[in-house]
């Protein structure tokens, strides 16, 4: 059983990390290139094409290692539905009359308005696809608690649920700066490989590795469609790993930490914590 779980991971790790830079180069290779084109941080011209790239790759990549039928579908449906709501939101929210509402407070107050603006599609994508990769998971008994069987039922999903959406979220809040998302992905990811369900965490393990030299080069970016693509894909390996006490103690940091995101920058802590800024510009390219 072990071997065949090792096995699992190293074929999601290599499926991720091939498949992320075929996928790269299809995207490159495509004619909606000068509409991922974005200006940087440091007013580089970037392209968002390693966001579907890494959407495509890491989610097949943790189908590829997943236990079971229903975890490679919780895998796939919450990797790309996650990677096109952010493409959507990547593209048509770069449109000037979209631009006005920033933040989940932002979007919000727009909708409250009578506008519906393409992060209230993302949000909303966001949720479907953790409710339905929740459910799947919830139905297979290959990826219960090591602690012990699921409760189960209506609350256990939207746990689930809760947890998938919130880390494709939490992601995509620190894709501020070159490389500092995917190094969280890999971060994050490491310690969910162990066990049944450490398959699922391999695929995006995999393909954030490999992307992540051309992101640190600001040669391309992940933008939307990639963060919110490999955090999504993050939850579901987490969420299949962990009953409803796990599950509900992950949300509530996740909320915690999206919460403080309102208030708090993300970037101005990393710069003032010293590790944390020498982790963030670890490889980073300084001219």
């Amino acid at each position: 059983m072990t071997a065949r779980r090792t096995g699992a991971r190293r074929r999601a790790l290599g499926v991720g990390a091939v498949l992320a830079g075929a996928a790269l180069r299809g995207v490159l290779a495509g004619p909606w290139t000068t509409q991922l084109q974005r200006t940087n941080f440091r007013g580089r011209t970037v392209t968002l094409a390693a966001g579907p790239a890494l959407a495509a790759a890491a989610a097949t990549g943790a189908a590829a290692g997943a236990p079971s039928r229903p975890a490679a579908a919780a895998a796939l449906v919450a990797g790309l539905s996650a990677g096109a709501v952010g493409l959507y939101d990547d593209v048509v929210g770069a449109r000037p009359e979209q631009k006005t509402a920033k933040g989940f407070t932002g979007h919000l107050a727009a909708l409250r308005q009578g506008r519906v603006t393409s992060g209230i599609v993302k949000i909303a994508g966001l949720g479907a696809a953790g409710l339905a990769a929740a459910a799947l998971l919830a139905a297979d008994s290959n990826t219960r608690s090591a602690r012990g069987r699921r409760a189960g039922g209506t609350v256990d999903v939207l746990l689930g649920a809760g947890v998938i959406a919130g880390t494709a979220n939490l992601v995509n809040l620190l894709d501020l700066r070159p490389g500092r998302a995917l190094k969280a992905g890999v971060l994050l990811g490491t310690p969910l490989l162990p066990g049944p369900a450490g398959g699922l965490a391999a695929g995006p393990v995999g393909a954030a590795t490999a992307l992540l030299p051309a992101d640190l080069d600001e040669r391309v970016m992940l933008g939307d469609s990639g963060a919110n693509a490999l955090g999504a894909l993050l939850g579901v390996a987490l969420a299949a790993r962990t009953g409803p006490v796990g599950r509900a103690a992950a949300l509530a940091a996740i909320a915690a930490l999206t919460a403080a995101s309102e208030r708090v920058s993300f970037s101005q802590v990393i710069q003032n914590t010293r590790g944390l800024r020498e982790l963030d510009a670890l490889g980073r390219r300084h001219s």
